[in-house]
């Protein structure tokens, strides 16, 4: 059974890094697009980054590029969002999510099947 499972939230003040990481059991993560979301409250699931299958390409939501950076580490089955400058509007539950392919820039939920339980983000002083 394909399951994923994420870790690594918190609260932060604003500035501040976390690491997100998703675990996955069940299949190869590798043959799998990865995405990442994000929901507040209030508002839709948005697509934060991707991570790609068949070569690591990743690709970020504006609002998130050059501060997030999506990574794999095969040998883990874990694919990772580091954060960092982060800023309050940043504050969510964070998904990640198996689908065939990153197809956009950035990630749509309709594209991804497999979803992790979320974990939650605070960015606040």
């Amino acid at each position: 059974q394909l399951q994923l499972v994420e870790s690594g939230g918190g609260s932060v003040q604003p500035g501040g890094s976390l690491r997100l990481s998703c675990a996955a059991s069940g299949f190869t993560l590798e043959t799998y697009a990865i995405g990442w979301f994000r929901q507040a409250p209030g508002k839709e699931r948005e697509g934060v980054a991707c991570i790609s299958n068949s070569n690591g390409i990743t690709n970020y939501a504006d609002s998130v590029k050059g501060r997030f950076t999506v990574s794999r580490d095969n040998a883990k089955n874990t694919v990772y969002l580091q954060m960092n400058s982060l800023k309050p509007e940043d504050t969510a539950a964070y998904y990640c999510a198996a689908g065939k392919s990153c197809a956009t820039i950035p990630p749509l939920p309709s594209f991804f099947s497999s979803w992790g339980q979320g974990t939650q983000v605070i960015v606040s002083s």
